[in-house]
């Protein structure tokens, strides 16, 4: 179960300084505040009615407002949501973020509904949880299956109930509307800037390091693309369809240009084709899985050879891989580090919606990479200071904010 994972890191993290802290403080950060299931019912465009479950839980708010991620999708259980809120909490402090975390999950495959029918579900939801989205208490994100078109929806549908202008209640909206100046590309920027500085705090650097990235989205190939600029050279990547493969580098513009034709990288001219067996057994510098949680487990951990791993995904390791890793001193960048980008650029909107003065992107990037390299700072010395990895000392650097919270509070 993902919510045991999440909770059995916790105690065995706060086993490290359990003597800093009253034992009945981590009560706290092991459940969540609250969990509110409902139902929204929208008519379909054959005249039926159709209902969707939804599911919300709040970690907590001791150190903010709750800031969540919607997802729409068509899997998911009380247990995934509760360990997305918690895991969330652990990003949002580990950049040191005034934020605490929740998430919001609605039954349904997108796939399977007509855009008439996504806009009805989108503005029901705002409609049926108006009192639970408020500003400074519970401010919502897209996620898995949403996007800024979702937003755009919601916030008007949220501003006509308030009777106001409420740019600030929703986050990741178009630029048209409130949104940060900041490109879609700058997403990479956040794990390149943890790489980076990883490596440079190593006295190394990109150049002409071999890497392998599972998943050729929009985000992943602007990594790929700004990694090539600082000399790195992408030896595979791969898609829905499979893998392709060069030891000496393949041309990740040629690949986009593929990508924006909405072929596959299959079809890139230059390659070998591999399965995700020999993907993870690549003898690589850096192993990046971008795609699906679990990937890497204790079967095929033994296999992988890449001395780092750069997590774009989230759990994309077993508890069991990731121990294995631990053990034979394969630095692992982890999901709550590298992936917690997205949140900051939120927490950037949502100052600027309420401040109604807009940065510009420079200054967006700036302030970014400024989070980024400090929070990076503070797991290595976690990591240092404990004898730990660097999962374990991103969580020691987060758990330790927020009991820090509950003693002055509590």
């Amino acid at each position: 179960m993902l919510y045991d994972r999440v909770q059995n890191q916790m105690r065995n993290v706060f086993s490290l300084f359990w003597n800093k802290y009253k034992p009945s403080t981590l009560e706290y950060l092991l459940r969540p505040d609250r969990i509110i299931e409902t139902s929204i019912m929208i008519q379909k465009d054959d005249g039926s009615v159709q209902s969707y479950q939804a599911y919300r839980s709040q970690h907590d708010c001791i150190r903010g407002p709750y800031k969540w991620g919607l997802r729409f999708h068509q899997d998911v259980s009380r247990d995934e949501v509760m360990a997305l809120s918690a895991w969330m909490s652990i990003k949002t402090a580990v950049v040191g973020l005034p934020l605490w975390w929740g998430k919001w999950w609605i039954i349904v495959n997108p796939k399977e509904l007509s855009q008439t029918e996504l806009e009805q579900l989108s503005r029901w939801f705002v409609q049926k949880m108006f009192d639970n989205i408020w500003p400074d208490v519970d401010v919502p994100a897209p996620d898995v299956n949403t996007n800024w078109q979702i937003m755009s929806w919601m916030v008007d549908e949220y501003s006509k109930l308030a009777w106001r202008r409420t740019p600030w209640v929703f986050t990741w909206k178009p630029l048209s509307i409130w949104w940060s100046q900041w490109r879609t590309q700058a997403t990479s920027l956040w794990w390149l800037f943890v790489l980076r500085h990883y490596l440079s705090k190593n006295n190394d650097s990109l150049s002409w390091k071999t890497i392998a990235i599972q998943w050729a989205w929009n985000v992943w190939l602007h990594f790929a693309l700004l990694a090539q600029k600082d000399w790195a050279k992408i030896v595979a990547i791969s898609d829905s369809r499979g893998w392709i493969y060069n030891k000496n580098w393949l041309f990740v513009d040629a690949i986009a240009d593929l990508k924006e034709q909405k072929k596959s990288v299959t079809d890139y001219h230059d390659g070998t084709k591999i399965d995700d067996d020999a993907l993870f057994a690549l003898d690589v510098d850096i192993l990046v899985p971008a795609a699906l949680e679990n990937v890497i487990t204790d079967k095929n951990a033994w296999d992988v050879k890449a001395p780092i791993i750069l997590e774009l995904a989230n759990w994309p390791l077993t508890a069991e891989a990731d121990s294995f890793f631990a053990k034979n001193n394969i630095a692992v960048l982890p999901d709550v580090l590298a992936n917690a980008w997205w949140v900051t650029v939120s927490y950037f909107e949502q100052v600027q919606n309420n401040m109604n003065y807009y940065r510009d992107e420079k200054e967006v990037n700036e302030k970014l990479e400024k989070i980024m390299t400090e929070a990076t700072d503070d797991v290595l010395e976690a990591q240092k200071t404990y004898n730990v990895d660097m999962r374990s000392g991103a969580y020691v650097v987060a758990m330790q904010k927020m009991l820090d919270a509950y003693a002055v509070r509590k």
